[in-house]
């Protein structure tokens, strides 16, 4: 009789669990660009509007739901 087959379990990417949150409906979130450096020569307005997460819409979000070991 052959021995039974182990499913492999799926890890998660860590690279990606710490850039992108997942919140309770399933949408995922991400930070925007341009909020680290060099602030001194950004407008008050673009610093705020880089504060706010962002959803990620499409194919990247699947990939992303995969990544994690969410798909």
């Amino acid at each position: 009789m052959p021995k039974a087959k182990r499913k492999v379990k799926q890890k998660t990417k860590k690279g990606v669990a710490k850039r992108f949150k997942v919140t309770a409906s399933g949408k995922i979130l991400r930070r925007k660009q341009d909020h680290r450096h060099l602030a001194r020569k950004k407008s008050k307005k673009s610093k705020r509007a880089s504060k706010v997460p962002v959803e990620v819409k499409g194919k990247w979000a699947k990939k992303i739901k995969r990544m994690l070991g969410l798909a």
